[in-house]
């Protein structure tokens, strides 16, 4: 098989590149080694609790145990499924903040500052009552505000601004610091994944082909030249030749792992795992970063949460509502109002996401909602120090990676996450909430001092799922990739999706994803 342009993975990345790519006429491989997207739960919003470990849509990644977070091994969904992970995610919608990308432009990422990227994030999107110099209308993307916002959420927003945090209209706008409403990839009561926004726009073009339950094996070489690659369906092996490019959109774990098991990577590593060295490149699968977070959890009374309208009479009455009106409980995300606060004073920009539910979920089990009604306020260090890898196990390409993201391995991802506990609790006390609150739940009252906190960061933290990193963008000579997102060494690859971030970004990362996949296929374009 040959195209012009062979794009590897339609995640939230992938889908915008294969789409945007074949708008020139040129021939588009676009390959997903999961399934089309036709699973029902995937376009109902609430249905993302059916996703988050659901084998059939999901590579369901386990970390390795690590003293950081107890010695526990913490389960990674990534989508695996037409539209990755934009079709399982909470579908939150935060570009991040005009200091990351200038910050990745002093680091020299050329064309990556606020100003560079903002257009990007324009193009895509299409939300209605945004600042025009600043959001985007008549973009692909639909993105929409909560249409049934419970009362606890207001009473929430109104606390944190008691707490001392002003009310942002929009936390995409110009101002991102402070409190403010979640805006959500949806379209009307849908979904709006990668898939069925791009991919969708792409429809019916000759030139895309899309070939699903197709996962790749290896990259293809001819000298110093990526030529193609192999995939396998049904057992048996495949290949497809890319006259032009080959575009690597696996994200923070896939795209670094087949770089490794196809010759690219630390060579010292890959001789020990038997796999011949193309290119010795020491940064891939390095310079992984996450957001780690903990949760300050109470037990509400006299008001409804989300966990009430989850079982018996309730939810039937939901489901109806849905069908009816296209609202309430069924059309919820995971997170309904936000904050962008510091840790301290001094610093440029928030360093803190604040995420609020009208909800509660069983201990360590994200995704099961508790019996009882409950309120939670995940505590998210923004722009974490530590850094982990993702390293190959062996040669074959279905052994899944070594993940060791190293939480909380810096002193100052410990202060930081401390200072947004205290800071989630002020706005707990404040009275606009405190009167729906029957107690703490976790962390507990009883735990205050440093070391208590920090045991219980280490012992109830998890992740909400925003690897970055493991394939750098950067000038310097140990990037992965340059700053057009072209693989240093090889002629004829890019890798474009999330791994290329050289540092996270301020809150979820999946329209920043989208923003990497507009702007890489523009380059690409511009480079043709």
């Amino acid at each position: 098989m040959d195209t012009d342009y062979l794009v590897i993975g339609a995640g939230s990345a992938g889908c915008v590149v294969a789409s945007r790519l074949s708008e020139t006429g040129a021939r588009v491989t676009l390959l997903e080694a999961g399934p089309s997207d036709w699973y029902p739960w995937i376009h109902i919003p609430a249905g993302m609790l059916k996703l988050i470990y659901n084998p059939r849509v999901n590579w369901n990644y386990l970390t390795e145990p690590e003293t950081g977070s107890g010695d526990r091994a913490i389960r990674w969904p990534r989508g695996r499924v037409l539209g990755g992970s934009s079709s399982i995610n909470g579908m939150l919608y935060v570009r991040g903040n005009p200091a990351d990308f200038d910050g990745w432009a002093q680091m020299g990422c050329r064309g990556w500052s606020y100003d560079d990227v903002l257009p990007y994030f324009r193009q895509s999107e299409d939300y209605g009552p945004g600042d025009a110099a600043v959001r985007g209308k008549g973009g692909v993307l639909k993105v929409e505000d909560y249409r049934t916002i419970l009362p606890l959420t207001h009473r929430f927003v109104e606390a944190a601004q008691q707490a001392g945090h002003p009310f942002r209209k929009d936390l995409n706008g110009r101002e991102q610091e402070g409190v403010g409403y979640s805006q959500m990839t949806r379209q009307g009561r849908f979904r709006a994944s990668t898939a069925r926004t791009f991919l969708k726009a792409a429809k019916g073009r000759a030139n895309l082909t899309v070939e699903t339950n197709a996962p790749a094996t290896r990259l293809i070489f001819e000298g110093r030249r990526c030529v193609g690659a192999r995939f396998r369906r049904d057992g048996v092996e495949h290949e497809v030749r890319a006259t032009k490019e080959v575009i690597l959109s696996g994200g923070a774990v896939n795209s670094p792992h087949l770089l490794q098991v196809s010759g690219i990577g630390p060579a010292a590593h890959l001789q020990s795992i038997g796999v011949e060295v193309v290119q010795d490149t020491p940064q891939v699968g390095h310079n992984l970063q996450d957001h780690y977070v903990a949760r300050v959890q109470h037990r509400v009374k006299d008001a409804i949460s989300t966990n009430q309208l989850a079982r018996g009479l309730r939810l039937a009455g939901e489901a109806i509502r849905y069908a009816v009106q296209g609202r309430g409980a069924l059309t919820f995300g995971v997170t309904t109002a936000q904050v962008f606060c510091r840790s301290r004073e001094g610093l440029a920009s928030p360093d803190l996401q604040l995420l609020f539910t009208p909800a509660t979920y069983e201990r360590n089990v994200f995704g099961v909602l508790e019996k009882e009604a409950g309120m939670t306020c995940a505590i998210c260090p923004t722009r974490p120090d530590s850094r982990g890898t993702i390293l190959a196990r062996s040669a074959d390409p279905f052994e899944k990676p070594a993940i060791r993201p190293n939480y909380l391995a810096q002193f100052s991802d410990q202060q930081v996450m401390r200072a947004g506990l205290r800071l989630a609790r002020a706005i707990f006390a404040a009275p606009a909430i405190a009167k729906h609150s029957a107690f703490e739940l976790m962390p507990g009252p009883e735990v205050q001092d440093d070391e208590a906190l920090l045991a219980f960061m280490r012992a109830e933290g998890t992740t909400i799922y925003h690897p970055v990193g493991t394939c750098r963008m950067g000038e310097d000579p140990a990037s992965v990739v340059d700053s057009r997102l072209r693989v240093r060494g090889i002629g004829g690859l890019r890798v474009i999706d999330a791994s290329v971030m050289p540092t996270l970004t301020t809150g979820n990362t999946n329209a920043p994803t989208i923003m990497i996949g507009e702007k890489g296929a523009a380059m690409i374009r511009e480079d043709a």
